[in-house]
């Protein structure tokens, strides 16, 4: 019986700066309806990775793969059609639209099989953003734009989803509402490449963990491997 391809896959990828090299033969999976989060310190190449699967920086060489089918070096809004949405650090909304309007600019067909998101599911699992549906983003509050940010990846029915830092300067209550709102995704089937410095959310959220390290991957693994290794952690991640 065949086996079903990743839902993303990048297979000896380096990118670079100009002269920087940034990713040294970056490899991993990320299996369908499972979270993986892409840990690392500050520098260690997460938001490159990132942008890199996304399209806004070709590899210089390697492959990605969504579902089997190459995707590296075509256009971002290509790679977006090919079912992979992006929620970016530091939010950025569209700060002079509405929240309706964030929201319906990046509005995709699904592709295949699977519950679509539209704009009253989205209402649906972000009550706050409905009640300010006609507010201009720029408005919101950090907490507010980043549900926004998240709804807005969503509007465009991915297939895989990238995270990058959705905790990064909100409240604990906050964060552990966006926490509760990628557990919702992931209990719904979706496919998450999580980029988080909240270690202890992002281990309670993944199954799977890939570390990098200037950028090159020091471990791939399972968040139970992840966990026994104290030393790991220490070594890559800076926490005793």
């Amino acid at each position: 019986m065949a086996t079903e391809p990743e839902a993303l896959s990048l297979d000896g990828v380096d990118a670079l700066y100009g002269d920087s090299h940034v990713l040294h033969g970056v490899s991993f999976a990320l299996q369908s309806g499972r979270v993986l989060a892409l840990l690392g310190r500050n520098g260690a190449g997460k938001t490159t990775c990132m942008n890199t699967i996304i399209g806004f920086l070709p590899p210089r060489a390697g492959e990605i793969r969504r579902c089997g089918k190459p995707i590296a070096r075509l256009p971002t809004e290509a790679i977006s059609r090919r079912g992979i949405g992006l929620v970016p650090q530091g939010r950025r909304v569209f700060p002079t639209l509405s929240v309706r309007e964030n929201l319906v600019v990046a509005e995709r067909p699904r592709a295949g099989a699977g519950t679509r998101w539209t704009l009253e599911r989205v209402f649906e699992v972000f009550p706050a953003l409905k009640e300010r549906e006609h507010q201009v983003a720029g408005s919101l509050s950090g907490g507010e734009q980043q549900m926004l940010a998240i709804g807005r990846a969503l509007m465009g029915n991915p297939r895989v989803l990238l995270m990058d830092e959705p905790s990064e300067g909100l409240a604990p209550m906050i964060v552990a509402d966006v926490g509760r709102t990628i557990a919702r995704l992931k209990e719904a089937g979706q496919s998450i490449v999580l980029v988080e410095q909240n270690l202890k959310l992002a281990l309670d959220l993944a199954d799977d963990v890939v570390v990098i390290n200037t950028g090159r991957v020091v471990f791939t693994g399972v968040v139970a491997d992840f966990r026994k290794d104290e030393g790991l952690t220490a070594q890559h991640l800076g926490v005793f």
